[in-house]
C-alpha cells in the first residue's frame, strides 16, 4: 500500500546517486559509432581527443561499465541544487478534472534556471582536471549557455560561447547571465569564424541553427590552443551525466511506492529525456517492467516523427563526427521558434536506437498550443515554465484528459526541464496573439536530407 504522498518528494543528500547510470552497457543492440569524417571508420579515442576533453572522450566510447562513478568534487557542486523536487501536481489535476496523478521532476531550482548544469559541472570538471584553459560551445535557448557558464566560473575556466542568433535577440537577458559569469558570447552565425562567414554569404538575413553555433565553436577549439569543445546535447556523454534526473525520479517514486505508467519529456538533441528516462528504459531493457515512454519534439523541428534514420553530421559546417541519428540533414534550418532548446536537426544516438526499436514513442506539438498549456500549467502550478519543458507538459495535459474520458487513475511523470522567466518575448507574443506555428513541408525536409553523406 503506498504511503501518504507529499506536494513534494525531497530525497535526503545521502539518497543522491553517486554513480551515473550508463544505458549502453544494457542495450543489446548498441547504438551505431560515430564515424570519423573522412575515413567513415568509428571514431578512435585519440581522434576524439583532440575535440573534447579525455575523460569525455572514453566516457562516449564506453558502452560496456552500467555505471560511472561521479567524482566527489561534482557531487559536492550538485549539492548545492540537488537531489531536485519531484512534485505531484495536484492543482494541475484538479483543475483538468482528471484521475490521473501527475507528477513532474522539477530541474529549475538552480541558478542556471535549468537541467543544463548537471553535465556542464562535469565538463567544466573534466576540463580543468586537464588542465586546459577553456571550453567552447553553442548554445540554442541560453540554458546550456548559462549553465556553462556558471560551471567555467566554479573551476576558473575561460568560456567562449556561440548563441544561436534568433535566440541572441529573443533572449538578451539570457545573454547578460552569460555574461556576468565571465562568458564571451557571439550571435551564431558570426563573421569570427570560416562557417560563420560562409553561413552569412550562403544565407543573408539568416537566423542561425544549432548545427552552425555548433561549427563555428568546434572550429575555435580546435584551432586555439588549451581549448577543448564541449556539448549540451545529443552526446551519449551528456545522456550519462543527465542520468541523475531519472534515478533521483526513480528513487522518489519507488520511496512512496508510486509505479509510473506514462513518462514524457522534451525532446530536441536529448539531454533531457535520455537522462529522465535512463534507469526507466534499463528496466525495459532488462525485462524487469514496463513503461510507456513520450519523447514530444516541436512540429517547426520534428526529427524523431519526420526524420530519416542515417548517418549524418552532427554539425552544419559538417566538420564534426557523422552519427547514426534520426535527422532532418544538417543543413535543415528551423523556424525561429521560441523553444530554442529544441531547434537541432538531429536527435541523441542512444534516443534514435531507442525510437527504432519502439522501446519509447514520439509526438510533435505546434508551438501555440505548446503556450496554451505553458500558461495553464503556470496558472495553477505557480511556475513559469520554459518553452521546452512546455512541450512535454502539453502531452502530459493532453494524457490525463485521456484519463478522463476512460476513468483511469495513471501516474503520469514529465519533466520540467526548467523555467521560462528569460522567455518572456516568447510569452507575450503568445498574449498579444501574434505568434505563429510553422510546419516544414515535406520537399523542404526532403532537400535537406538529400545533402545527407552516402556512402
Amino acid at each position: 500500500m503506498s504511503k501518504e504522498i507529499p506536494y513534494k518528494i525531497y530525497l535526503e543528500e545521502q539518497e543522491m546517486p553517486k554513480e551515473w547510470y550508463n544505458v549502453r552497457a544494457d542495450m543489446k543492440k548498441k547504438p551505431a559509432p560515430l564515424l570519423n569524417p573522412g575515413t567513415h571508420q568509428p571514431m578512435t579515442l585519440e581522434e576524439l581527443s583532440g575535440v573534447f576533453c579525455e575523460e569525455l572522450a572514453k566516457q562516449e566510447l564506453n558502452e560496456t561499465d552500467a555505471f560511472i562513478e561521479i567524482p566527489e568534487e561534482i557531487r559536492n557542486f550538485y549539492k548545492m541544487y540537488r537531489p531536485s523536487p519531484l512534485v505531484r501536481a495536484y492543482c494541475l489535476e484538479k483543475k483538468l478534472g482528471t484521475p490521473a496523478h501527475i507528477y513532474y521532476k522539477f530541474e529549475g531550482n538552480n541558478t542556471s534556471g535549468s537541467h543544463k548544469l548537471n553535465s556542464a559541472i562535469a565538463q567544466a570538471y573534466y576540463a580543468k582536471k586537464q588542465g586546459l584553459k577553456g571550453v567552447t560551445t553553442e548554445t540554442g535557448a541560453g540554458q546550456w549557455g548559462t549553465a556553462l557558464s556558471m560551471a567555467c566560473s566554479y573551476f576558473d575556466l575561460d568560456c567562449k560561447v556561440y548563441m544561436v542568433k534568433c535566440s541572441y535577440e529573443q533572449k538578451p537577458f539570457r545573454r547578460e547571465v552569460m555574461r556576468t559569469y565571465g562568458a564571451s558570447v557571439t550571435p551564431s552565425p558570426s563573421m569570427e569564424t570560416n562557417i560563420g562567414r560562409k553561413m552569412n554569404a550562403d544565407f543573408p538575413g539568416t537566423t542561425g541553427s544549432l548545427g552552425c553555433a555548433i561549427s563555428e565553436a568546434v572550429e575555435v577549439a580546435v584551432s586555439t590552443e588549451g581549448y577543448r569543445y564541449v556539448l549540451g546535447s545529443v552526446l551519449s556523454q551528456v545522456l550519462l551525466h543527465q542520468s541523475v534526473i531519472g534515478l533521483e525520479t526513480k528513487a522518489a517514486l519507488d520511496k512512496y511506492g508510486i509505479k509510473a505508467d506514462v513518462i514524457i519529456g522534451c525532446a530536441g538533441g536529448g539531454s533531457n529525456l535520455g537522462g529522465l528516462i535512463a534507469p526507466f528504459i534499463g528496466q525495459k531493457l532488462r525485462g524487469e517492467a514496463d513503461y510507456r515512454i513520450i519523447a514530444v519534439e516541436p512540429a517547426s523541428c520534428p526529427s524523431l516523427t519526420r526524420g530519416s534514420y542515417v548517418y549524418d553530421f552532427c554539425d552544419t559546417g559538417m566538420v564534426c563526427p557523422l552519427a547514426k541519428m534520426y535527422t532532418l540533414g544538417s543543413s535543415f534550418i528551423p523556424s525561429a521558434n521560441h523553444a530554442g532548446g529544441l531547434r537541432y536537426h538531429g536527435m541523441s544516438s542512444v534516443l534514435s536506437e531507442l525510437y527504432d526499436q519502439k522501446l519509447i514513442e514520439a509526438t510533435s506539438v505546434e508551438q501555440t498550443a505548446v503556450f496554451e498549456a505553458a500558461q495553464q500549467f503556470a496558472r495553477v502550478e505557480g511556475i513559469l515554465p520554459a518553452p521546452e519543458s512546455s512541450h512535454a507538459i502539453r502531452v502530459a495535459i493532453d494524457e490525463a484528459l485521456k484519463c478522463k474520458e476512460t476513468g483511469e487513475a495513471k501516474n503520469i511523470v514529465f519533466g520540467l526541464t526548467g523555467t521560462g522567466y528569460f522567455d518572456m518575448y516568447a510569452y507575450a507574443a503568445y498574449s498579444d496573439h501574434t505568434m505563429t506555428d510553422y510546419i516544414p513541408t515535406d520537399e523542404e525536409i526532403a532537400a535537406s536530407l538529400a545533402k545527407a553523406p552516402k556512402f
